[in-house]
């Protein structure tokens, strides 16, 4: 390594040595294209060569201090091989000292580890059986649960199911007699004349319900001089005048709105409108007979109530623009189903009461004046009443704070009988007779005999 390191510092004073005499070269090159400066290349050449020299010198001691400390290296060097060497003896000797106690440790840890695994697997063996047990027990466990669990869902849902049966099967006797009835109300319905009983009745029911029996009235010939009766007729009462009759007749188009009900059902738009509009001529035409026959003012009001029994039909008659409108304009009519004829009949209800009340106003009036005029009478008897309870307790307290404190220093020395009742049967005393209420009763009558 050291002779290296001379080699290239040898080099490098070389190198110096041929730069400077390439600089020497260029400097004469140029010394020669300058003749007018041959004196000043002179003087240059001069130091150039004194400059030479001293680098000549350099390179002499460089030379020599490179020698001296490529001995001192090669010495070093020698050394540390020598150094070297001994560490790679006792590197072999801690390599063969590892390699046994390595083979050493290899040995125990293998002897360990083979006890540890017979430990292991004796203790997973002994897990195995026993894991294997309680799988067993859990087993049966389950397969004991599951059956009970299933038998009592099997037999539970079989009971559900029986009854579903049963539910279903008379449901289907429901059914049938459903039928039944629903074939009774088609031919019912399919008769016009049983239509109109069927409206009359349900109309009569809400009437029932509604109002007392002196209220309305049945078959009524509203029109003075004719012979046409109206189904029912509402009794509206007049201040100072006889009452007057609201005519109400049920009506039942019912193969109009059949019609009407199959025609949407098929979804015929065409045939739904055309039997639109023949329900629409028969309500018209029912209103105008009801107009005709039962209204006569002032023996009855100046309209009438045409009453559906279905919802649907007067829905269907609601929903018929402008129809209402005509029927109240040009024949005094209104229509009303089951729901606004009770609204309607409740509206009137509470017109009895207002008119019962005014009624009985002048009534009301005469019981408060003479209730005004007795007042003065009244409150003259409560004050005669109040001195004469004030004039028994003044007597009250005479007797308590004077008598009665006298009799008792008289009777202390006198010893009193046991026997309450039997003293009062010898003094004949009779019970309460001295009490606060006889005192007061007394007291009273005194007071009036005076």
């Amino acid at each position: 390594m050291m002779d290296n390191g001379l080699l290239l510092a040898v080099a490098l004073l070389a190198l110096v040595a041929a730069g400077a005499s390439c600089g020497c070269v260029v400097l004469l090159v140029r010394l020669r294209r300058e003749r007018g400066q041959q004196d000043l290349l002179v003087q240059r050449m001069a130091s150039l060569e004194a400059s030479i020299e001293k680098a000549s010198t350099g390179v002499g001691s460089i030379a020599q201090w490179a020698a001296a400390e490529g001995a001192a290296a090669q010495q070093r060097y020698e050394s540390l091989a020598r150094e070297s060497a001994q560490m790679g003896l006792r590197v072999d000797g801690l390599r063969r000292d590892t390699a046994d106690r390595l083979d050493k440790n290899r040995d125990v840890v293998d002897a360990r580890l083979g006890e540890v695994r017979a430990t292991v697997e004796r203790q997973l063996e002994a897990i195995r059986q026993d894991n294997a047990t309680q799988l067993d027990r859990m087993r049966q466990t389950v397969d004991e649960k599951l059956s009970r669990t299933l038998n009592d869902r099997l037999s539970t849902s079989f009971r559900e199911v029986s009854k579903q049966l049963e539910a279903v099967y008379t449901g289907l006797g429901d059914m049938r007699s459903i039928a039944a009835g629903v074939g009774d109300l088609k031919r019912v319905l399919s008769n016009v004349k049983t239509r109109g009983i069927l409206g009359e009745v349900q109309l009569g029911a809400i009437l029932a319900d509604i109002l007392t029996p002196e209220q309305y009235a049945q078959n009524v010939a509203t029109k003075p001089g004719s012979a046409d009766r109206v189904e029912f007729a509402v009794k509206l009462p007049q201040e100072g005048a006889e009452p007057i009759w609201l005519p109400i007749d049920s009506k039942f188009p019912g193969d109009a709105y059949e019609h009407l009900r199959d025609a949407v059902e098929a979804g015929d738009a065409a045939a739904v409108e055309s039997a639109r509009r023949v329900l629409e001529q028969r309500i018209k035409l029912e209103a105008k007979d009801i107009s005709s026959k039962y209204l006569s003012v002032p023996a009855t009001t100046n309209f009438a109530i045409l009453f559906l029994p279905f919802e649907g039909l007067y829905a269907e008659v609601v929903d018929r623009s402008g129809l209402i409108e005509t029927l109240q304009r040009d024949y005094q009519v209104s229509v009303a189903g089951p729901s606004t004829m009770a609204v309607i009949l409740n509206s009137l209800q509470m017109s009895y009461q207002t008119f019962a009340f005014q009624k009985r106003a002048d009534e009301i009036q005469r019981v408060l004046a003479a209730v005004k005029a007795e007042f003065p009478k009244y409150q003259a008897e409560l004050r005669r009443a109040l001195k004469q309870i004030e004039t028994a307790g003044k007597t009250v307290d005479g007797i308590i704070n004077t008598r009665t404190n006298v009799i008792e220093r008289k009777l202390r020395s006198v010893t009193a009988m046991e026997d309450q009742d039997e003293a009062a049967t010898l003094l004949g005393i009779e019970e309460g007779a001295f009490g606060p209420v006889a005192l007061l009763d007394q007291e009273s009558a005194r007071g009036e005999e005076r």
